[in-house]
């Protein structure tokens, strides 16, 4: 069976943030992990060569694959802020709602910047994110 590709890395989290561009894009990606790292209680870490990841889950498919991936994370892409919190699993439908703008897709938020959203609703997200557990 294939690897996964998104795979936990020793790479600096510290050293990728700091040549995210734009700038505005880096330090909303700094306070993101910031943020993140004070609610789950866990250190930053890099999942492949562009996502910061915070704990770990294993999954196992019906076909039989499995593999580990960060529980939370985000990855501050150029265009946007992408969050892999499960945004489209209709859990955070309410907070959405509160938000402000933002997109969705597969499971990701899409956030243009953090001026953009309400952070109090974005750390409830992230915190019930975090809270749920996967495998369940």
């Amino acid at each position: 069976m294939a690897e996964n590709k998104t795979q936990a890395t020793d790479e600096s989290v510290d050293a990728f943030l700091a040549k995210v561009e734009p700038e505005q894009r880096r330090e909303d990606g700094r306070a993101v992990a910031e943020m993140m790292a004070r609610i789950t209680g866990e250190r930053a870490k890099m999942w492949g060569p562009s996502i910061i990841g915070f704990g770990t889950h294993h999954y196992r498919y019906a076909s039989g694959r499995e593999g580990d991936i960060c529980r939370i994370g985000f990855s501050p892409r150029k265009a946007q802020l992408v969050f892999y919190i499960g945004a489209g699993s209709g859990r955070l439908d309410s907070l959405l709602a509160k938000l402000g703008r933002y997109s969705t897709g597969k499971g990701c938020l899409y956030i243009k910047k953090l001026g953009d959203v309400n952070h109090t609703v974005l750390e409830e997200m992230i915190a019930q994110a975090w809270a749920h557990d996967p495998a369940v």
